[in-house]
């Protein structure tokens, strides 16, 4: 952490959009104080400002965090386990998505995707036959789960092997995040700066 000059304090508030109510709440200090720094007619200690200063660097990481639940994909298309493959792939094909969670009741089973089927059929499956199977003969294991609260930077090395993340809330299914949704985040952070 690098220790603001206190002529720094001001520009770093308002860059953040900090009152300097808010900064001297989170930095343990009263108002007047900060104002006081702003203006140049105090001398703050060098615990004073290296407070002061961790409160403005906390203050930056929050603002670049972003929760999964801002990217997140809904309405959740879901199959369960004694549909058939035929539905899976019709849903597939009307959402445009490439794989399917599936669920009985709240509780994720398994996952089902386009790969796995394009597999079978690749290594001589009849196509015919494979869109009467239920989904459980075909599926896959679940897909991996993760809070709504999660910070997006947390998922990014799961979608480099997993298909995709499912978001939960309170045990329930609340959104998924696939590597296409990733791409969300680019408008946020441009939108942003």
């Amino acid at each position: 952490m690098r220790i603001l000059k206190p002529s720094e304090v001001k520009v770093m508030r308002t860059r953040l959009g900090l009152t300097q109510i808010q900064l001297a709440e989170l930095a343990g200090v009263t108002q007047a104080y900060i104002a006081k720094i702003e203006a140049g007619t105090a001398d703050p200690r060098i615990s004073t400002i290296g407070r002061i200063s961790k409160a403005l660097e906390r203050a930056t990481t929050e603002e670049k965090r972003v929760p999964v639940e801002q990217i997140m994909a809904l309405p959740i298309v879901a199959v369960k386990s004694d549909d058939r493959i035929e539905k899976a792939i019709r849903l597939m094909k009307s959402y445009d998505i490439s794989q399917l969670p599936v669920l009985e009741g709240e509780a994720q089973v398994g996952s089902i995707s386009e790969a796995t089927i394009v597999h079978k059929i690749a290594a001589g499956e009849n196509m015919h036959k494979l869109l009467r199977y239920n989904i459980s003969e075909m599926m896959e294991g679940p897909l991996p789960t993760v809070g709504k609260d999660v910070d997006v930077d947390v998922i990014y090395p799961i979608l480099e092997h997993e298909p995709a993340v499912l978001v939960m809330e309170h045990g329930k299914v609340a959104g998924i995040v696939t590597k296409a949704d990733l791409f969300k985040l680019a408008g946020k952070l441009r939108t942003k700066s």
